[in-house]
């Protein structure tokens, strides 16, 4: 059974850190890049921050220097540090891993999403 589990959400007041943690079981762990995404209300769903395989990183400009994405193969987990979030960071966020291209009969998998809220 495929499973990503988020944690670590929730209200947060600006200036403040958060980290979430996407705990996986059910798929080879190691063998798919990991991504972060997020989506607030009205808006489409954009893309925050993907480790590779190869611990290659990419972030969003706006959240560049401030997030930091990383991987545990070991625990089959990733998380996303967030530092000095500002309101603009409110949104839901969602854990996604990403199939290796080889491998197209293979749908992306998703989390259920944990809301963080930046508010005082």
């Amino acid at each position: 059974q495929v499973q990503l589990v988020e944690s670590g959400g929730g209200l947060v007041q600006p200036g403040g850190s958060l980290r979430l943690s996407c705990a996986t079981s059910g798929f080879t762990f190691s063998m798919f890049a990991m991504t972060w995404y997020r989506q607030a209300p009205g808006k489409e769903r954009e893309l925050v921050a993907r480790i590779t395989i190869n611990d290659y990183t990419d972030y969003l400009y706006s959240v560049e220097g401030r997030f930091t994405i990383s991987r545990d193969n070991a625990k089959n987990t990733v998380y996303l540090q967030m530092n000095n979030l500002a309101p603009e960071d409110t949104a839901v966020y969602y854990c996604n891993a990403e199939p290796p291209s080889y491998r197209p009969d293979l749908s992306a998998l998703w989390g259920q999403g944990t809301q963080v809220t930046v508010s005082s």
